[in-house]
């Protein structure tokens, strides 16, 4: 009915209708009985329910009322001054002061409603007792209990709806929150796929291009003195760019590196080291120690990357003569150390990742260990070297598992 008033629903507006309909119906009673008894003042009678029923019912229709508070409260005082005058013709008025108690309830203050359902109901035993020329304790309980159920029932509706707009709020804060949680979740999927393709493209396409880059360098600068020597370059980068090839097929398809596909993790990374021995001016050897045991994919492609961007760092920066690949099989954990002896570097200086100079080996390896609940270290110093090792959690398991393959 106004500003403070909640929102009309489906069974709220169902109730007003029924009190509208209550109330037109008690006055027409009033009237009517005033009418087929032959009452006095039947006129009157008539009269003062027709001003009243047209008094409550244009109260709706007004805008006014329907928004503002206090505009409501002159109607309804409108419509009580009416009953009070029908009440004072007849007795059967009375009635009508039920419905009234709802009027006032919704439409006055939690304070002030009371207060007028007190009022209209020792009016309404008031008047009932004039016509009746006595009183007497039975005329009270009529208008009182009705009154105490009023309160009652307007009350008890406030507080459950009041409990259904707060079961509501929370509702909508847990599907925005849902919303946002699952914004949060495609956005860390999003960023986290992104970093397993960058991953992936540094570990395979970008180191295969950069070993055809050496070794196409190293056939240029045969080419005059040693075209046997400079074939020999372009037949290795070729067969590299094959390999290559066939990584970027299986990284579009998302299946298993092609080095590891019906073989161990030790016989993928016994023929890296020997591809990587032919092609460069490095000696790799490989050593397997401890009783081999199943790994996870996972785990197998995470070891087997990080050999090839170590052993690729090692070809292109090190300007190392031998590098040393130990795969290790621990009581609860597999180990892999690359160590060589080049001119080593100062770890606490590497330069930021850089999309000209590349950078992104080391935080790539790093981040395939710490994925799989692993550790990578790396120790050098200008001069003596470099030690890589990197160590993950041992899981055995004879299953494929998915993971971040290429």
């Amino acid at each position: 009915m106004n500003s403070a008033a909640p929102a009309l629903t489906p069974t709220t507006r169902a109730l007003a209708w029924c009190l509208h309909l209550l109330i037109i119906g008690l006055l027409a009673l009033t009237a009517g009985r005033a009418v087929t008894d032959d009452r006095p003042h039947a006129g009157w009678i008539t009269a003062a329910s027709a001003v009243c029923g047209l008094v409550y019912a244009v109260g709706p229709t007004l805008p006014c009322v329907r928004r503002s508070r206090r505009a409501a409260a002159l109607w309804l005082a409108a419509v009580s001054a009416c009953w009070l005058v029908l009440l004072a013709l007849s007795s059967d008025a009375v009635w009508v002061a039920f419905p009234l108690y709802f009027l006032q309830l919704h439409l006055l203050s939690r304070r002030l409603g009371p207060a007028a359902v007190a009022a209209t109901a020792a009016a309404a035993i008031a008047g009932f007792a004039a016509h009746q020329h006595s009183f007497s304790p039975a005329m009270a309980i009529g208008p009182a209990l009705g009154a105490a159920v009023a309160v009652a029932v307007v009350w008890g509706y406030q507080a459950l709806y009041r409990e259904s707009e707060h079961r509501r709020q929370l509702i909508e804060e847990l599907t925005a929150t849902r919303a946002d949680l699952a914004a949060a979740q495609h956005t860390a999927g999003v960023l986290a796929e992104r970093d397993r393709l960058a991953r992936e493209i540094h570990d395979t396409l970008a180191q295969g291009l950069s070993s055809i880059q050496l070794l196409l360098r190293a056939a240029e600068r045969a080419l005059p003195q040693a075209p046997q020597n400079a074939a020999r370059y372009v037949d290795q980068a070729r067969q590299a760019a094959v390999d290559n090839l066939a990584e970027a097929r299986r990284f579009v398809a998302a299946l298993t590196p092609p080095t590891l596909e019906g073989t161990t993790l030790a016989d993928a990374l016994e023929r890296l080291c020997t591809t990587t021995s032919a092609r460069h001016r490095l000696t790799a050897r490989f050593h397997p120690t401890g009783t081999p045991t199943p790994l996870a994919t996972a785990h197998e492609v995470a070891l087997l990357r990080i050999a090839q961007s170590a052993l690729a760092n090692t070809v292109r920066h090190a300007e190392a003569t031998t590098a040393e690949v130990t795969l290790s099989y621990l009581d609860d954990r597999v180990a892999l150390d690359v160590v060589d002896d080049g001119r080593g570097f100062d770890p606490a200086l590497l330069p930021a990742p850089d999309p000209e100079t590349g950078g992104f080996g080391l935080a790539a390896m790093r981040a395939r260990a710490h994925a799989l609940g692993g550790t990578l270290t790396i120790e050098s110093a200008p001069g003596r070297g470099t030690a890589l090792a990197a160590q993950l959690p041992l899981i055995q398991t004879t299953e494929t598992e998915p993971e971040a393959r290429p």
